[in-house]
């Protein structure tokens, strides 16, 4: 545990000196004590100890300094540490303005000079003092705090990152929390600053973009590598197998992941059909698992960073980022995944972040306690987070076209939406708007079959309506379907320009894309089972067909 801080101040080095010492006597294994002369760097120091959650326990200051009085020191330090105790140090003419200060600072006590000798004057008032500050002390959040607007798109993308990436972070919302005003006057920082994250270490952030978070925090190391083996574009559980069984069988692997390790699976709330886990496990703790495993494997990590451009350069491949930088590699594997669809409804996209959000967001479901929230889709991961929600929202409404659960959501995620009393499925229902002034606050239903339209408040709107492949990005240069979805194995023959491209005399192995030596493995492929179990198999198998890839050339 880390030791509080005893605080002492006085102009007067020698007497300075001898009250550090006689504190270091007694105090010392329990407490960190520091000393300084200045009033003012005290208080820029005690700036600096708040920014990075450190505890002061008491502070100990000489009344007649030339900066500053004690008193007014004491005052100002409060403002700061209004738990600590507060003692002063006078000499006998000074014993008036101290009895006067008492209520002005809520002085905990005032301490004649000298203290002679202490195991009689000095410490056994102290000790009270401290084993009362122990008794309601609660140490603060060791780590990342973020200070923001709760319905901010900004601020929720800073606590979605944190979060996707298993980060530990403090949200202080700054219209509930009096800690978060607080900590903006301490650093003279105005509303116009926020979101502002600050780092374990006392480092200020204000408005930081994810990459430059990602840097600040160390999530994003650097590329080791001249060249690597394989390269797996996306960390969803189909790339994740891959870095395990890569980095198990000797290759050298590298991971890319534009957001967060997990991909959709990595934000459920809850897997219950996975294998070898018969209590379930959340999507977050099974993307941690599996991270650690590959990282003590050997695989490397880079995130958030994005590909854009894959080029074929003989046995090589050429993988460019989005600043510009490239790396090379023998083979790749596409796990890039999928993303939720759009809801082209009026209202929606100007609410994103601010009460919309597409997936799970775990992040937002403490702001929806007692509160109405909605749910469109009607899929696994729309059932999961309808009970996940449950345990926080006053009412969970899952909005659905179809007159029932049964068609696209597992049955034993249908029992147990079924026996949770706040959660109610509308069938045959479609979201015709979305309102409110600065967030959510209102979505208006239509029934399909009667249209009839009804308004009902809503703290927040979760979509999960279906999915697109993310391969935008490749431009032409991987065959995919008509849905965007990546070719592979004996599917290609079906394409005439597959024929004019693939110039080897063998066929494509199975997870085998129209350019040799890149694989395609998970929800991103075309004819995908969609389930993280299949993702995972076809991540493992994807590494078989690298090494073979690697024998031929």
């Amino acid at each position: 545990m880390e030791k509080p801080i005893i605080f002492s101040i006085d102009d007067d080095r020698q007497v300075l000196n001898a009250i550090a010492r006689d504190l270091k006597v007694r105090y010392a294994s329990e407490y960190k004590i520091i000393s300084t002369t200045s009033a003012k760097e005290a208080l820029e120091r005690i700036t600096e100890l708040k920014n990075e959650a450190k505890p002061v326990a008491m502070f100990v200051c000489d009344q007649r300094m030339p900066e500053m009085e004690g008193v007014e020191f004491l005052e100002k330090a409060m403002k700061i540490y209004p738990e600590a105790k507060r003692i002063l140090l006078t000499a006998y003419s000074d014993t008036e303005a101290a009895i006067n200060s008492i209520n002005r600072v809520q002085l905990d006590y005032y301490l004649m000079k000298p203290w002679d000798p202490p195991q009689e004057k000095l410490y056994p008032l102290l000790d009270d003092l401290l084993v009362d500050w122990q008794s309601n002390y609660e140490p603060d959040f060791k780590g990342i705090r973020v200070i923001g607007y709760q319905y901010s798109p900004f601020s929720h993308n800073i606590k979605d990152y944190l979060a996707g990436n298993l980060v530990p972070y403090l949200w202080l919302d700054i219209e509930k929390n009096p800690e978060a005003r607080k900590l903006l006057e301490l650093n003279s920082l105005s509303e116009e600053s926020l979101p502002v994250v600050l780092l374990d270490g006392g480092v200020i952030l204000k408005q930081p973009d994810i990459f430059a978070l990602a840097e600040s925090i160390g999530t994003n190391p650097e590329i080791t590598a001249e060249i690597y083996d394989v390269v797996i574009i996306g960390a969803g559980p189909a790339g994740l197998a891959a870095a395990v069984y890569g980095a198990s069988e000797g290759l050298r692997t590298l991971v890319i992941e534009r957001k967060a390790p997990g991909g959709q699976a990595g934000i459920s709330s809850r897997i219950e059909n996975y294998l070898g886990f018969p209590s379930g496990l959340s999507g977050a703790d099974l993307a941690r698992r599996a991270i650690s495993q590959a990282r003590r494997l050997g695989a490397e990590f880079l995130s958030p960073k994005e590909v854009v451009s894959i080029k074929n350069a003989g046995n090589y491949k050429i993988i460019t980022l989005t600043d510009g930088s490239k790396l090379n590699s023998r083979a790749i594997i596409i796990t890039t995944g999928v993303d939720y669809r759009k809801l082209e409804t009026p209202g929606v996209e100007d609410f994103t972040g601010a009460g919309v959000y597409y997936g799970a967001a775990m992040t937002e479901a403490a702001a929806c306690k007692d509160k109405n929230v909605y749910i469109v889709g009607g899929g696994n991961s729309a059932g999961q987070s309808a009970v996940y929600l449950s345990k926080f929202a006053d009412k969970v409404y899952i909005v659905i076209r179809k007159d029932s659960l049964s068609y696209t959501m597992s049955s034993y995620l249908i029992r147990q939406i079924a026996d949770i009393s706040n959660i109610e499925v509308l069938t045959g229902t479609e979201i015709r708007e979305a309102s409110g002034e600065k967030y959510l606050q209102q979505l208006t239903l239509e029934n399909v079959a009667t249209g009839e339209k009804s308004t009902g408040d809503a703290a927040a709107l979760y979509i999960f309506i279906g999915a697109k492949p993310f391969t935008d990005w490749l431009d032409g240069t991987i065959q995919r379907n008509q849905k965007g979805f990546i070719e592979t194995g004996h599917e290609l023959v079906a394409y005439t320009d597959f024929k004019l491209a693939w110039k080897l005399k063998r066929d494509p192995f199975l997870l085998e894309t129209s350019m040799p030596g890149i694989f395609a493995a998970g929800d991103v492929r075309a004819g995908a089972m969609n389930r993280v179990a299949s993702a995972v198999g076809e991540g493992s198998m994807a590494i078989s067909f690298v090494h073979k890839y690697l024998a031929e050339n």
